[in-house]
């Protein structure tokens, strides 16, 4: 079971910190989220979420290695991602790329769900 809980904290990890790629360039950016970024500003401003979602993902593979720190990583885990989520349903009309990446956020929002259940049923987590 405890192979089961680090491989969803390490995957939803994972989906997390992919995005960082977009901190590199607008070109990297729009590759992600089909979204052409031609304002410096926005390009600061989506240049930083990047970096955002890497501080939240580095978090969760961390809190896969030490329990302690999974209340704050499941909190920010689903924070971020159920946000993302509720605001691209509230606006809708959003592109495939977008819509790609909502769902990617539903199945990892379930899967750390699942990663917080196992861990509360594990009294050594710590939680």
């Amino acid at each position: 079971m405890r192979a089961i809980l680090t491989a969803l904290i390490l995957g939803v990890g994972i989906v997390n910190l992919l995005p960082v790629i977009g901190a590199l360039s607008s070109e990297r950016l729009h590759s992600l989220y089909g979204v052409a970024i031609g304002d410096p500003n926005l390009a600061i401003l989506m240049r930083h979420r990047a970096v955002l979602f890497a501080i939240v993902g580095a978090l969760l593979v961390a809190s896969a290695f030490a329990p302690a720190l999974r209340p704050v990583a499941f909190a920010a885990g689903f924070v971020s991602m159920g946000s993302f989520i509720a605001l691209a349903l509230q606006v809708g009309d959003y592109n495939p790329a977008l819509r790609r990446i909502v769902m990617i956020d539903v199945v990892a929002s379930i899967a750390l769900l699942i990663a917080v259940i196992l861990d509360r049923r594990d009294p050594s987590s710590g939680f």
